[in-house]
């Protein structure tokens, strides 16, 4: 009787070596949102700092490696067989899952500032590696050129940086300040600069000056050139600017003098105090930004001063976050109160240049609301102030057929 032979168990295809790369790009990809918004894990088992940063140091050093691996692999032909290149897939897969593991083993409770320099570091490092592969998956092996290797630079750059990470929540804060410091710093010179020079756009529109020149400042203006309205300030503008200037200035000494107060005072153990310095503080840099665009022409003077209300707010918020805080162990004595003196003082002085536009606006609403007597006017307002009179429009419940 003839014996029957078992049935060879059918070996899967494996998809071709580019194929697989795109789908490991597709794959990382995918992991970004959940590290963006993860939580940390929850544990029975008391942190151990020296453990954690043991093990995300390590595992950023074995993405690097398999990040060279990879790269020098498909750098060259032959390209890897299906099953070597399932196993560079894998390597990577795992390398990255890992760096992603040791990030989510972070509690809360270190800092939710420190976790999130911990977070960042954690994305760049997993976004570096999905460009890294889909330079190797779009570019022909044996013509990548050094350009074309930014990618891997800027993984085993975002691999670097770990090491250099705050290894507490105050270092952290510190960080986190710092850099704010230096963003308010850097606006603060570059509206400086553009006053001293009187050119806010520092000749960039020479040629469409040349033009008004030839053609005549009628036929510009209605083929929509720039008038000097739009190109310089006004005598008005360039006084509102000054009290601007001051109030950044102003804005620039809260944060160095909060830093300084972290820095003397701050205590490692005092994490929820310090994660909320450090919030408020994030959100001096944009509303400096915000001013200094509101102060370039065409200036809209409420605009400018709508911006300089919310920076004075912000300002006030983060000054009394800081007072109540252990970092500031006498607040009577402190240098707060003065902090606070010079930003009204500034706020004052904006609202005094900006009070005449402010009435008219007023009486425009109102002439509106009787009537078309104000339309005229009104309308004159809204091409000025764009957006800032539509918010004070929307507060104030005029009927949408007299916006003008």
């Amino acid at each position: 009787m003839a014996s029957t032979a078992a049935p060879t168990a059918a070996v899967p295809t494996l998809d071709p070596p580019l194929e697989q790369i795109r789908r490991l790009a597709v794959e990382l990809r995918l992991l970004l949102p959940g590290v963006r918004v993860g939580e940390a894990r929850e544990t029975t088992k008391e942190f151990n700092a020296e453990t954690f940063w043991r093990r995300l140091n390590r595992a950023a050093e074995n993405v690097s490696r398999e990040a060279t691996t990879l790269t020098e692999v498909f750098s060259r032909v032959p390209l890897p067989s299906p099953q070597e290149t399932q196993r560079f897939c894998e390597q990577i897969h795992t390398a990255i899952k890992e760096i992603i593991t040791v990030y989510y083993s972070l509690p809360k409770d270190q800092g939710i500032t420190l976790r999130k320099l911990v977070r960042n570091a954690t994305l760049d490092i997993v976004d570096g590696m999905a460009q890294l592969v889909d330079v190797l998956f779009i570019t022909p092996a044996q013509s990548l050129e050094n350009s074309d290797l930014i990618s891997y630079n800027s993984v085993w750059t975002a691999c670097q940086q770990v090491p250099r990470i705050p290894k507490d929540n105050k270092a952290a804060a510190l960080s986190m300040l710092t850099k704010n410091v230096d963003f308010v710093k850097d606006a603060h010179e570059e509206m400086e600069q553009a006053v001293e020079e009187c050119d806010p756009y520092c000749g960039l529109l020479n040629d469409t000056e040349d033009n008004s020149d030839n053609n005549g400042d009628e036929e510009n203006d209605g083929l929509g050139y720039p008038n000097n309205r739009d190109l310089y300030w006004s005598e008005e503008d360039q006084e509102l600017i000054i009290p601007c200037l001051a109030l950044v200035r102003a804005s620039k000494a809260c944060l160095k003098k909060i830093r300084i107060s972290v820095a003397e005072n701050g205590k490692k153990d005092q994490v929820a105090q310090l994660d909320d310095i450090v919030d408020i503080s994030d959100e001096i840099s944009p509303s400096v930004d915000d001013l200094a665009l509101s102060i370039y022409p065409p200036m809209c003077h409420l605009t400018v001063r709508i911006n300089s209300a919310k920076l004075v707010s912000v300002l006030k918020k983060a000054l009394e976050i800081t007072k109540v805080s252990h970092v500031t162990p006498q607040p009577e004595d402190s240098w707060i109160p003065l902090l606070i003196n010079a930003v009204d003082h500034c706020m004052n002085r904006i609202k005094e240049l900006t009070q005449n536009e402010l009435e008219f606006l007023m009486d425009c609403m109102d002439a509106n609301r009787r009537g078309p007597l104000g339309e005229m006017h009104f309308t004159e307002i809204l091409h000025q102030c764009g957006e800032t009179c539509e918010f004070m429009i929307e507060n104030t419940h005029i009927p949408p057929h007299s916006r003008g």
